[in-house]
């Protein structure tokens, strides 16, 4: 994946990632949307899993697993849970609610997503 980024900013791949999310009907369009409409997430590299809408702090896979998801509720609504599987954040009843409980829990200092893995992402933070 490496070389189809090569030469494009971070600000390219990430509104790629998101212009190709926005068309697809593999998550809530309503979800995407109100996600995109957000500046803290939409400087995020959004992926999709199991219906399931992630942000990661990197570009490349295994993405980040350090900010909660949103997911589909049978029935209508949204739950977040995360960042890890094993962790619950809540119900929302609405897209709009469910993107505040995900940037009410961004990590500290999070900005926009870095080009590469999680393991360079972690050696750029521990090298300052």
């Amino acid at each position: 994946m490496r070389g189809m980024t090569e030469g494009a900013t971070e600000e390219d791949i990430i509104e790629a990632a998101w212009g190709k999310l926005l068309t697809t009907r593999r998550v809530d369009g309503q979800l995407l949307r109100a996600a995109y409409a957000e500046p803290r997430l939409r400087q995020l590299f959004p992926w999709v899993g199991m219906a399931e809408l992630h942000f990661s702090r990197c570009t490349e896979p295994r993405w980040t697993w350090d900010i909660p998801f949103i997911a589909p509720m049978m029935g209508g609504g949204f739950f977040v849970g995360g960042p890890s599987r094993s962790q619950s954040v809540g119900p929302a009843p609405t897209a709009e609610a469910a993107i505040g409980m995900v940037v009410e829990r961004l990590p500290p200092d999070c900005g926009r997503a870095f080009v590469g893995t999680p393991e360079e992402l972690a050696e750029k933070e521990q090298s300052g």
